[in-house]
């Protein structure tokens, strides 16, 4: 069932290979952006009528100038994160020095944003990726405020794996996200939700493969100003969460069998409640038996005890339960209220 989504959201033929594309466009590298060379004979074809339905974006260049070297590897790593929504085209003013004169180019880099066959925004020069970034969102959140854009096959089969996910059916969710990184290999959401995933299915190590294959961004040196995580914000909370389960999981596999934990540290307490070291254990086996409310109240019973225990140990696992669950799950507001009354009582 899930092969077969696959098959009519992405394109594949009978033998597993990526259709052939129309015009011998050449394929997109993994987590790259499907960067075409467009001449003045195609120009029509590729941007006015392309971009009829999906927005174009004309990088004008030449091998010559050095700011083009720098700005456009960074265009095709932010288009290349849209997944298909925005497409870029690249063209040499040397070799189409007539097109360079229809459009008015004056100096390089020079971009243009085309939508609906017409420019509607532009910038000369090198901009900083953060600039690119704005520059792009702006572009798509014009095309959503005109109800354009072509539906992107990937992000379909995202969605309907989220659907899965949210309704409960883990293993088909899972299957089509790994049926999604058959196609994308650094599909950033399929990472991270299949990471969650296979942590909740007990899988650590493949959740750690999938970890090792999402850029954590560089250390910044001395007078960076720019962002160095590579990750749009919108995947860096998610980031987080999958890092956190599967620590948390490490530390539930380090309790042993949870369920004789449970019994025995359950046992114990209740012949000595200030023994906040078993309750911070129990906390474990609870969470490592799927009880992460149970988890929660023994991390808030030794905060409410002794808020300073062991560096605030109990306060920072509770942080990261929060993480792993994710800031809207209900679990995650109510017992940060509940922590907040403790900590401000």
């Amino acid at each position: 069932m899930v092969t077969g989504i696959m098959d009519n959201l992405i394109g594949m033929n009978r033998a597993g290979k990526p259709a052939p594309r129309a015009n011998g466009a050449r394929p997109a590298a993994a987590g790259s952006a499907a960067v075409k060379d467009v001449n003045t004979q195609d120009f029509v074809a590729e941007v006015i009528e392309g971009s009829m339905t999906v927005p174009v974006i004309v990088d004008f260049w030449a091998p010559w100038c050095g700011p083009c070297k720098t700005l456009g590897p960074m265009i095709e790593k932010v288009v290349a994160e849209t997944r298909g929504q925005v497409r870029l085209v690249k063209i040499d003013i040397d070799q189409n020095q007539d097109l360079a004169t229809q459009m008015r180019i004056q100096s390089i880099p020079a971009v243009y944003a085309f939508f609906g066959g017409r420019p509607v925004d532009g910038f000369v020069g090198a901009l900083p990726e953060s600039q690119i970034r704005s520059f792009i969102q702006r572009l798509l959140a014009m095309v959503k405020a005109t109800g354009g854009g072509a539906d992107n096959p990937l992000e379909q089969a995202m969605d309907q794996a989220m659907e899965l996910q949210a309704a409960g059916d883990i293993t088909a969710a899972l299957a089509l996200y790994e049926a999604i990184l058959q196609h994308e290999p650094q599909h950033l959401g399929a990472l991270i939700e299949g990471g969650r995933l296979y942590v909740a299915l007990g899988h650590i190590d493949k959740a750690k493969g999938n970890l090792a294959l999402i850029p954590t961004g560089e250390v910044l040196t001395p007078g960076q100003s720019h962002d160095p995580n590579p990750l749009p914000p919108e995947y860096r909370e998610a980031l987080t969460a999958l890092k956190t389960s599967i620590e948390l999981a490490e530390q539930a596999g380090q309790a042993g069998d949870a369920v004789q934990q449970i019994k025995i540290l359950s046992d114990k307490i209740a012949a000595a409640p200030k023994d906040l070291q078993s309750r911070f254990v129990l906390s474990h086996a609870h969470y490592a038996a799927g009880q992460p409310e149970a988890a929660i109240d023994q991390l808030l019973e030794i905060l409410r005890q002794d808020r300073q225990w062991q560096d605030q140990a109990a306060k920072q696992q509770l942080v990261k339960i929060f993480e792993a669950m994710g800031a809207t799950d209900p679990i995650t507001v109510a017992a940060r209220r509940r922590m907040s009354a403790v900590l401000f009582s």
